[in-house]
């Protein structure tokens, strides 16, 4: 069992997990700012920069349920581990093939398509260990922390990224390695008391538990789909490229510092989060921030000071990390522990819809209205999604207290 202390880093598992999560997440920032940039060098094209993000989400979801299945029955670091070591084979093939000069459109759409199906057993494992790792009464704080992680992270990778790929895309990618190697190694100590479920038969009905489980969980549907169609709506991440280059006129670092931007914001929110988590009023906290997220990509798409542009984008990610707190809270708080995998499974595939499915939207969006009119229709999208969820899920929109139905049992 996990020791029975108030302090996160009492909870050796978790601090491995936190810094293997910070690793990882700092070298995939850092890799998104060389493939995209290293695409729209190579295509200048809107579509392509959209194709990206569609070509990763395809086979995650695609893989989700069986992926969730799997995490339910194998222990869930050595899925995180085997996830962050795959990643770092793809970046070696990035480094050696930017360092031979024969990296193109279709290797690096291809590339989309391998992390992908990484990402299908990453993003569930990450999800579904947190309260394997600490005990229940812990489990807000744990999650703001380890989103600090993954947000301090963002804001360092993005910028690292920046700056190195003046050297070139190859140099960027041989950091991407080493840190994934880092995460892997860090990843393979994490411990917990994992008690794998009796064999069973892999049934369409044990594949499909997760989805029935959240269909019938209202608010925890409420709260997935808000994120799928807000996200989806009104991320501009795809888009940055053509906005640090074509309107705002930066170049790499400037690119790298937009990205950062909103990690600096959610950051910041995180921190306060794990003094003072939200205990009042959850469900209209979290439609308000999402509405606060809509009105900040509204003003982004219609800045050209890029100082105006990093700050709202900061306001975004601050906005953001509200929200994703306490969505993450309430779906784990109100998942068992054996079907944690597998619900965590479900969220990924919303997760991914919105960032890498939302990615392709921009694209294709920019493609027709070009890169302002599509944010600023993404960003009108999610304010019109924030008021509906108010009727669609009242009981969303009226939950007071993130009260544990079926509390996690600590690793």
């Amino acid at each position: 069992m996990a020791p029975a202390s108030d302090s996160l880093f009492a909870h050796r598992g978790f601090v491995f997990f936190w810094f293997a999560r910070l690793a990882g997440t700092a070298a995939g920032q850092m890799a998104m700012v060389a493939v995209g940039w290293q695409m729209y060098d190579l295509t200048g094209s809107a579509w392509d920069l959209g194709l990206v993000g569609l070509l990763q989400f395809a086979p995650a979801m695609l893989l989700a349920l069986p992926a969730g299945q799997l995490i339910d029955r194998v222990h869930r670091g050595r899925i995180l581990a085997a996830s962050l070591g795959a990643t770092a084979a793809v970046s070696a093939l990035l480094w050696i093939a930017s360092a031979g000069g024969w990296a193109n459109r279709e290797l690096l759409l291809g590339v989309s398509v391998a992390l992908g199906v990484v990402r299908a057993f990453q993003m569930p494992a990450q999800q579904a260990l947190v309260p394997s790792l600490v005990p229940a009464t812990l489990l807000p704080r744990a999650l703001a922390f380890s989103s600090a992680a993954m947000q301090a992270a963002v804001i360092a990778g993005p910028a690292i990224g920046g700056v190195v790929y003046v050297a070139g895309a190859a140099a960027v990618y041989a950091a991407c390695t080493a840190l994934f190697g880092l995460g892997t190694g860090l990843a393979m100590a994490v411990r917990y008391e994992h008690a794998p479920p009796p064999a069973a038969p892999v049934t369409s009905e044990t594949l499909l538990a997760g989805v029935r489980f959240v269909w019938q969980k209202k608010p925890v549907l409420g709260a997935m789909s808000l994120d799928l169609f807000a996200v989806l709506l009104g991320g501009a991440t795809a888009l940055l490229p053509m906005f640090a280059k074509d309107i705002l006129h930066v170049g790499p670092w400037g690119l790298g510092l937009l990205r950062s931007a909103p990690a600096v914001g959610a950051l910041g929110m995180s921190a306060v989060l794990t003094r003072w988590p939200v205990r009042r009023r959850t469900g209209r906290v979290l439609l308000g921030a999402v509405a606060v997220y809509g009105v900040a990509q509204l003003v982004f798409g219609l800045s050209t000071s890029f100082w105006l542009s990093l700050s709202v984008l900061g306001i975004s990610g601050a906005a953001d990390m509200i929200s994703v707190v306490i969505r993450q809270t309430l779906v784990q708080l109100e998942t068992p522990d054996e079907m944690r995998g597998r619900v965590s499974a479900v969220n990924s595939i919303f997760i991914g819809a919105s960032n890498q499915l939302g990615e392709f939207e921009s694209g294709a969006t920019a493609a027709l209205l070009g890169p302002v009119g599509s944010v600023v229709f993404g960003g009108l999208g999610t304010l019109a999604v924030a008021a509906a969820w108010f009727k669609l899920f009242p009981a969303l929109a009226q939950r007071d207290e993130l009260v544990a139905t079926a509390p996690a049992k600590a690793g």
